[in-house]
């Protein structure tokens, strides 16, 4: 099964299941300011992408940060983008289908906007399309965008990598069972996130796309080393 047809099954229960999940909007908002403290859109309202927008969590994030902003939500999904879609947003926010590392730079305005949010994108992105999902983000910001990342990541890290077993075997996988009957796409989340980049290798792929101030920043609580946001700026 396609990963966007696991989360069309899972998108009438997904709000829920996350919001069990201790952090997750907290998270969400530190990385959504992170790119608001960023942004330097001028005088007019700033354009914004929330690439892997899901259910709109991360987009009602953006827009808590920037109020003012335009807003692209951007999801491969069908099922998340109807949730989306369902919740009441302001006349600057619209949502779009798209595949990264498929998606057409130029369809969506290259080079015109002034940051992007991509949170828990870049390892549901095919490890060879990687590359190309980082590079389009790049040829979509303007001279001095920024990028913010956030993402999970384990490899190379023994102790976070065990947390996030037990945490997913114990609560995040019955759970998803419990409330949703969907094994195949918490046991899909799990693998996942084992299977990611380390935050080195996934550096080093912003770098190769030519973004340049990389910094890295990890969560706290039980996402502690488990959990990053990542920053990147598009030179002028």
């Amino acid at each position: 099964m396609q990963t966007s047809a696991l989360f069309d099954r899972g998108a009438s229960r997904y709000d829920l299941l996350v919001g069990l999940n201790p952090g997750y909007h907290a998270e969400l908002r530190r990385a959504a300011r992170a790119l608001a403290g960023r942004i330097r859109p001028g005088q007019r309202p700033a354009r914004l992408i929330d690439l892997a927008c899901g259910s709109g969590a991360s987009t009602r994030a953006v827009l808590e940060a920037v109020r003012s902003a335009t807003v692209l939500g951007l999801d491969a999904s069908a099922g998340m983008l109807a949730a989306a879609k369902a919740k009441d947003w302001p006349t600057a926010v619209s949502f779009t289908q798209a595949t990264a590392g498929d998606l057409d730079p130029a369809a969506l305005g290259a080079g015109s906007w002034d940051g992007i949010l991509a949170a828990y994108l870049f390892r549901n992105v095919p490890v060879e399309r990687r590359d190309t999902a980082a590079a389009e983000t790049f040829d979509l910001l303007a001279p001095g965008g920024w990028l913010v990342v956030q993402e999970y990541s384990v490899a190379g890290r023994g102790e976070a990598r065990w947390r996030w077993h037990l945490t997913c075997w114990l609560a995040i996988i019955p759970l998803g069972v419990l409330l949703d009957r969907n094994f195949s796409l918490y046991r899909y989340l799990w693998r996942s996130v084992v299977d990611f980049d380390t935050t080195e290798q996934f550096c080093d792929r912003l770098a190769a796309a030519g973004f340049v101030d990389i910094a890295r920043q990890g969560a706290s609580g039980w996402q502690q080393g488990i959990l990053h946001t990542f920053v990147a700026r598009k030179p002028c």
